[in-house]
């Protein structure tokens, strides 16, 4: 008789009768993918392929039944669970390796209210997805930089965006969700149903359950905003650095602005002679009104001749998907990143010291403004905490599969982020965070809304059936 070996949620294996799969298989609409299937390949990749992982079976379900379904067999049977959104995390939290992934990637709808600006979005959905339907009517809401990335991924972990410094966290524009939790029960959670059920998704909510859908509330932002990339020789960094922050300091918050120390890509837009050599840039987004674009930007432009400038008024869309290109999927990524509160002579010296020497080709060093709306907020408004964070900033590493330097590359990254953490706030954003970093790490990204956390988790996740992610215990 054909049995199935899977892992369970304490690391030992089982074995699944056929009969047991079978039976499975027919009480869902969606499909049941083993290693042998056609689609398991691509239902189990991953944005990050430093990731080695392999679940022994995958549910691809087409609607909240099949994901109730789906938590009923891993509880019952004791089985290790993931779930997989866009597959974007740095981590691989999506994947549960040689146990059961369920994919959201057949639920991808989304559905807009324009007269009540809110925007409903099934749980499979590409930040992408939502801002093409939203944009049809000149709404949005903060959803990150990369269109590829997983909506629900983004959103549990708190999210950020171009429009974060307008109006906040992702999490703080979530009005209600959709959620099966561990007993396999479909429950509504919002500000006045499963109140702390709804706290704890507003920032840790891979804990507690599976996300079917997210309702959001929309802003009017586009369908046209001001930006894109420019970016000037690393021997001006002095110079950009310190505009950089007097820039974060007095902008109004329709401008957004990352500072991106790297070597300059094989692109079309930059002068052949300018290729592989260092420089520093910005990632702009101006959303605000267009006849104060050049006022706002000025200061930006009053550094002059740089040697790429594609700042220039474009669908928010196209903005929201520029940056795809620079991180595709299959590369191998590592990366350390902190919060900060202020950009201090340190914090921006050494950056620029760190950038200078970083021997990764594709290494880069990024510091992201997020000050503005989400500090208006209490810390225990939703988990996410962090509120008095107004930059996010680290070192990335990028290089191929099959590079010989990467362990090299590797420990670089672990000692410049040794040196960059003496300016941390001590929070960090969960979703950056990489597989090795341990059980304390986590607990200072929630300070004190941690103990918060775990007495959700024990109500909703007693027996932590969902543990395959950045994972809230008790200790």
């Amino acid at each position: 008789m054909t049995r199935t070996t899977i892992a369970t949620r304490e690391g030992a294996t089982t074995e699944l009768p056929e009969e047991t799969v079978e039976a499975f298989r027919r009480h869902l609409r969606g499909p049941v993918l083993s290693p042998a299937d056609a689609g398991f390949e691509e239902a189990t990749r991953l944005w990050n392929g430093i990731i080695e992982k392999q679940p022994a079976l995958v549910v691809q379900p087409t609607g909240t039944a099949d994901v109730a379904a789906a938590v009923n067999f891993a509880r019952d049977h004791d089985l290790l669970l993931s779930v997989k959104g866009g597959g974007h995390n740095i981590g691989g939290t999506a994947l549960a390796d040689g146990g059961l992934t369920i994919d959201m990637s057949r639920l991808r709808g989304v559905l807009v209210d324009p007269e009540a600006r809110t925007v409903t979005a099934q749980a499979g959905c590409l930040l992408g997805d939502v801002d093409r339907e939203t944009q049809l009517h000149g709404l949005a809401t903060p959803l990150g930089f990369i269109s590829e990335t997983g909506l629900a991924g983004l959103t549990l972990g708190g999210g950020f965006g171009y429009l974060t410094r307008r109006f906040g966290w992702a999490v703080d524009n979530l009005l209600e969700v959709e959620i099966v939790t561990a007993d396999g029960q479909v429950r509504r959670a919002s500000h006045e149903e499963h109140e702390e059920l709804f706290w704890a998704v507003r920032g840790a909510g891979h804990n507690f359950g599976v996300v079917t859908s997210f309702t959001y509330q929309l802003h009017k932002v586009g369908p046209t905003v001001y930006g894109g990339l420019i970016a000037w020789p690393a021997e001006r960094s002095d110079e950009i650095l310190e505009t950089y922050r007097q820039l974060t300091t007095t902008a109004p918050r329709e401008l957004t602005a990352f500072m991106i120390l790297m070597r300059a890509p094989p692109a079309p837009f930059v002068p052949e002679e300018e290729q592989g050599r260092r420089v520093i840039a910005m990632t702009v987004c101006y959303s605000g009104d267009p006849a104060d674009v050049d006022e706002v930007l000025a200061p930006i432009r009053s550094l002059g001749d740089p040697i790429v400038d594609l700042l220039q008024e474009r669908p928010y869309t196209q903005l929201q998907s520029s940056l795809d290109a620079t991180e595709p999927k299959g590369m191998h990524y590592y990366w350390k990143t902190e919060f900060a509160s202020e950009l201090t002579d340190d914090l921006l010296l050494t950056v620029r010291d760190l950038a200078a020497d970083c021997p990764i080709p594709g290494g880069q060093l990024v510091v992201i403004h997020l000050g503005g709306a989400l500090n208006e907020r209490d810390s225990d408004d939703g988990a996410v905490g962090n509120r008095d964070v107004r930059f996010v900033y680290g070192v990335a590493g990028m290089w191929e599969p099959d590079d010989p330097n990467a362990e090299r590359f590797r420990q670089w990254v672990r000692d410049a982020w040794t040196r960059i953490r003496a300016f941390s706030t001590g929070g960090t954003y969960i979703n950056f965070q990489t597989a090795e970093e341990g059980d304390e790490r986590i607990r200072t990204t929630y300070g004190d809304n941690y103990d918060r956390l775990v007495e959700v988790k024990d109500t909703y996740d007693p027996d932590n059936l969902f543990r395959s992610n950045r994972n809230i215990i008790r200790t």
